[in-house]
């Protein structure tokens, strides 16, 4: 008995009803990149039911989808990778995330430096790629490394791997992840933002890391205390700060996320297998790159099938979206959408099973086909 959960990282299915209050109305991921490209081709998830849920240029409505469809109402406030991973494994936040739009304040960024050793520079919000080109000259030069955040509740920190190696960057975080704690700087996310490469080409590599704060209880933990295995493909384990993840692995890209979902069958043939595809958020949304965007979801299609040849009769697959990141909208941030779900099972017929309310109603749907008791949530995968 297998629960598969693949998150397709920031691929929404239109504004929720209070974006207005986020700056969001009229975003609409999924929508408005088939709109910027001329419509997707994605047969694979349009026959699951990606074309019932709402109107989408190139994806026709089936008549007899083979997974059931819905679209999910996000209870916790926010728009960020932390909150909708949270409220899928149980947790509903009553509050948002701190965000620092001016920066982080000098008094704590102070106290900072004198932890780590280190003056520091930047501490403004930034694209990633922006500010490495703005101050990558100056951090090779000077050794200080790069701060700075962004419309999300993060504290990033950015340095060349020649001029501070992986595990003393890593050591920076960690230090800021102990500061940044409830209720005033509690951000979702420390993030290491290590690059290579010289003046005018410097490039990001693969070795991000998250530190997350710790959540409660989630599902996770539930599985994990009862001996299921939970095994965390790519983001995962930071998102949950390693809580209740007993099996993970770290990926390069979404193809790398893909192939080791499929390996993930063959290692786990009971359990609990979570996915993160970041590449659709992370290289795509934020650089508003709608036709890469889309290569990115017509890719994900084209492996669905294969990957579905390999379930078994007792195997739950469930692909869904965390928040928004609309291509084709303004700015560089997430945006306030409903997440998709598509729920599939080998030779049963799907359903619509509307609009949730909530995100850990996949919490609750894993727990279901798990056999598992769970407070939290209804499971749409129920007669």
């Amino acid at each position: 008995m297998r629960a598969i959960c693949i998150v397709l990282d920031s691929v929404g299915i239109g504004a929720m009803p209070d974006a207005a209050k986020y700056g969001d109305e009229g975003s609409a991921t999924l929508q408005n990149t088939a709109k910027a490209v001329g419509g997707l081709k994605l047969p694979n998830l349009g026959k699951m039911g990606l074309g019932n849920i709402e109107s989408i240029q190139g994806i026709e409505p089936e008549k007899t989808p083979s997974g059931s469809y819905g679209k999910i109402l996000e209870l916790s406030p926010g728009k960020d990778t932390t909150t909708g991973h949270w409220e899928m494994m149980g947790i509903k936040l009553e509050y948002a995330f701190p965000l620092f739009p001016e920066g982080f304040p000098k008094e704590w960024l102070k106290k900072y430096e004198k932890a780590i050793g280190r003056e520091t520079i930047g501490n403004i919000p930034a694209s990633g790629t922006e500010i490495i080109a703005q101050l990558g000259d100056e951090h090779v030069k000077t050794g200080k490394p790069i701060v700075y955040t962004s419309a999300d509740s993060v504290f990033q920190v950015a340095a060349h791997e020649e001029v501070i190696p992986l595990k003393e960057l890593y050591r920076l975080c960690e230090v800021a992840r102990d500061m940044l704690q409830p209720p005033d700087f509690g951000v979702g996310r420390v993030i290491a933002r290590p690059f290579i490469g010289t003046s005018g080409a410097y490039k990001r590599t693969s070795n991000r890391h998250d530190f997350s704060l710790k959540p409660g209880k989630t599902l996770l933990n539930v599985l994990d205390e009862k001996g299921i295995t939970t095994y965390g493909i790519g983001k995962i384990f930071d998102i949950y700060a390693g809580q209740g993840v007993n099996k993970h692995v770290s990926i390069k890209n979404n193809l790398d996320g893909m192939d080791k979902t499929m390996s993930a069958l063959k290692d786990t043939p009971e359990g609990f297998i979570f996915t993160n595809l970041v590449d659709f958020d992370m290289l795509f949304g934020h650089r508003r790159d709608a036709r890469a965007y889309a290569d990115a979801l017509e890719e994900f299609d084209k492996w669905l099938p294969s990957f579905l040849e390999n379930l078994n009769q007792n195997d739950l697959l469930i692909l869904t979206s965390d928040h928004g990141c609309d291509p084709t909208f303004k700015g560089s941030d997430h945006t306030r959408e409903y997440p998709f779900v598509l729920s599939w099972q080998k030779n049963k017929p799907g359903k619509n099973i509307g609009i949730r309310q909530g995100l850990w109603d996949i919490a609750a749907s894993v727990a279901s086909h798990l056999k598992v008791k769970y407070e939290f949530g209804t499971p749409f995968n129920t007669k």
